[in-house]
């Protein structure tokens, strides 16, 4: 099930959404300041293509809180403005709920990223 959920996925919505991560990836790694952003974006921006049958386990410390503030303020604010607003018109319907679901968990992640880790289910 979780196969036809993430080939659904793909192609009514997640494509955008991974390549949101995708590009602010390959923006972060233009400096080398910005690598650590730009891989973390990489990492995301596969959960972002295909969600479904993995989850996100949330963790860090003080270092990792002043990376996201970072993060929050150059990407993050638009990036889970974007899903959420794309999950909001998902949820519009009863049968688009699961994909609203998974959007609002990638905007969660898009506000804090980083000590973030993705685990499969």
């Amino acid at each position: 099930m979780k196969t036809l959920g993430n080939i659904l996925w793909f192609i009514f919505g997640g494509l955008f959404s991974g390549l949101s991560w995708w590009i602010a990836g390959v923006l972060w790694c233009i400096t080398i300041i910005g690598i650590p952003y730009g891989l973390q974006c990489f990492k995301f921006a596969s959960l972002s293509f295909w969600p479904f049958g993995k989850e996100v386990v949330y963790g860090g410390g003080v270092g990792m809180t002043l990376v996201n503030i970072i993060w929050l303020v150059l990407f993050g604010i638009w990036m889970a403005i974007e899903n959420a607003l794309i999950g909001l018109i998902w949820c519009i319907t009863i049968v688009g709920i699961p994909f609203g679901m998974q959007f609002f968990k990638i905007a969660k992640l898009s506000l804090m990223p980083f000590g973030a880790e993705v685990i499969k289910l």
